[in-house]
């Protein structure tokens, strides 16, 4: 059998039932928390150098991921990754590319404490947290302390990123019965399943529920080394190995992969079915499936409207 037969059946089997989940339309969130966490969350001063914030790149105002190849830390340090999307990252089973953080706290830690992105330490920004007798009062107000400790700022952080989920999707709603898809898009889902997308990118997320190796069928070598979870497993087996990305918002967070070379979400159709399915998919069934993702595109969330 044929790789391209052999995906279509599977497609077909996987169409008897609906892999994927819409976003809930109502998650507990704690607001409070969540308003002082979107504070530090755009907060230039928790860098070494005053010039960087979460928001430098994840843009949430757009895909909340950088729309730069790679992104650029204290001093204009160059990162090692593209920076992947925020949004809807609380439905996601491990945090970065490589899943060396286990959950949201663990993430919102590992930027600031990055000496190539915001250079910062517990100490380093307490003393900042604590300058400010703004902070010092939310701070106080919310958690009843005198000061503000560290371990709860990344608690504010984590309870705003909580906050952004990005539900009814066009999709989401054509899952709950209250909308139709259109036949090009109806199709071009058929297709997603048909060739084999479905098996790593399914579930709430569409995606960001297991590690894949990029290349299953082709080697895939990029120009440069990227973190991936070989570095942080040390089994040579995950050379290349990465979080599957959510394609949740995923026409509005250009550039794609770890390393950004797709530039378009045509480009990322067409390589990944190279490198991860063994096939050729002709360029109208490409176009279709490029339909359906754009039914992925969520509702921002309040909280992100212009400050």
């Amino acid at each position: 059998m044929s790789r391209i037969l052999f995906f279509l059946f599977i497609g077909t089997l996987l169409s008897a039932y609906e892999p994927i989940a819409p976003i809930p339309l109502h998650e507990q969130t704690n607001m409070p928390k969540a308003k002082v966490g979107q504070l530090l969350f755009f907060d230039t001063s928790l860098s070494k150098d005053g010039t960087i914030s979460c928001f430098s790149c994840h843009n949430i105002y757009e895909g909340g991921a950088d729309e730069r190849k790679l992104s650029l830390g204290v001093g204009g340090k160059e990162g090692d990754i593209h920076s992947p999307s925020v949004f809807n990252a609380r439905y996601n089973f491990k945090q970065f590319w490589n899943g060396r953080a286990a959950n949201l706290h663990e993430q919102a830690e590992g930027p600031l404490n990055n000496p190539f992105e915001h250079a910062m330490d517990k100490e380093s920004i307490e003393k900042v947290l604590n300058a400010s007798p703004s902070y010092r009062k939310m701070f106080q107000t919310l958690y009843g302390t005198n000061r503000v400790r560290y371990e709860d700022a990344i608690d504010a952080i984590v309870a705003f990123e909580e906050t952004l989920t990005t539900p009814n999707a066009k999709f989401d709603r054509y899952l709950r019965g209250e909308i139709s898809l259109s036949e090009a898009e109806k199709h071009g889902y058929m297709l997603f399943k048909q060739y084999g997308c479905i098996t790593c990118h399914n579930g709430i997320n569409v995606g960001g529920n297991s590690f894949q190796k990029m290349g299953t069928f082709t080697p895939y070598k990029s120009l440069q080394t990227y973190p991936d979870r070989k570095a942080i497993t040390g089994k040579k087996e995950h050379a290349n190995v990465f979080k599957v990305p959510t394609l949740r918002n995923i026409a509005l967070s250009a550039p794609y992969f770890h390393d950004a070379s797709a530039p378009t979400l045509r480009d990322a159709v067409k390589l990944m079915a190279h490198y991860n399915l063994g096939v050729k998919i002709p360029d109208e069934d490409i176009d279709a499936i490029v339909l359906f993702l754009n039914t992925l595109t969520g509702e921002k969330p309040e909280i992100t409207e212009p400050r």
